[in-house]
């Protein structure tokens, strides 16, 4: 019998396509999305915006809080599914240990890909500038329990539909 997956997070550097994917998986499921970017803090969002990178101890308070949001969607009986990019291991170990169960979807992407997708994107903080210094900080979660690797050109649909389909093996409902 396959490992319970109570929660998901859609993870990736910027442009892999979270919220579109983490938006299509919970219109197809019925889960509920918590878009990890709404819980920036005002200080990392003037720092991406100015083209910083935001460093492990800019993210720390931030990956907290979405710890925080998880547990809450759990015990609240809801099926979260978190779009944050979650670039290292220990991010990704942070908040698994929020949520025992938590699974992760790893949208992969080229630099090139990424820095066309997020110079196209309208409306947010994060600059293509910024690519380069994701790539540098991802580890990818090749050997990883309860990961689904996904290449992010694939369509959004695509995507949600086999993401569901993983999720269902695992017990979702």
């Amino acid at each position: 019998m396959l490992p319970t997956i109570n929660a998901l997070v859609i993870m990736g550097v910027a442009g892999c396509g979270k919220s579109s994917v983490a938006e299509a998986i919970c219109r197809q499921s019925g889960a509920c999305i918590i878009e990890g970017d709404a819980f920036h803090p005002a200080e990392n969002i003037r720092k991406m915006s100015a083209g910083i990178p935001l460093n492990d101890e800019d993210r720390a308070g931030w990956l907290d809080t979405l710890c925080d949001e998880l547990r809450k969607a759990v015990a609240a009986g809801r099926q979260p599914v978190l779009t944050c990019s979650a670039l290292k291991r220990s991010y990704r170990e942070r908040l698994r240990s929020a949520v025992p169960g938590l699974g992760v979807v790893f949208l992969e992407l080229t630099p090139t890909t990424a820095a066309q997708r997020v110079a196209c994107r309208p409306g947010h903080f994060m600059p293509a500038t910024l690519i380069e210094s994701q790539f540098a900080a991802l580890e990818p979660p090749l050997d990883e329990p309860l990961t689904l690797r996904l290449d992010a050109t694939r369509p959004v649909e695509n995507l949600a539909q086999a993401t569901n389909d993983w999720w269902r093996l695992h017990g979702f409902e």
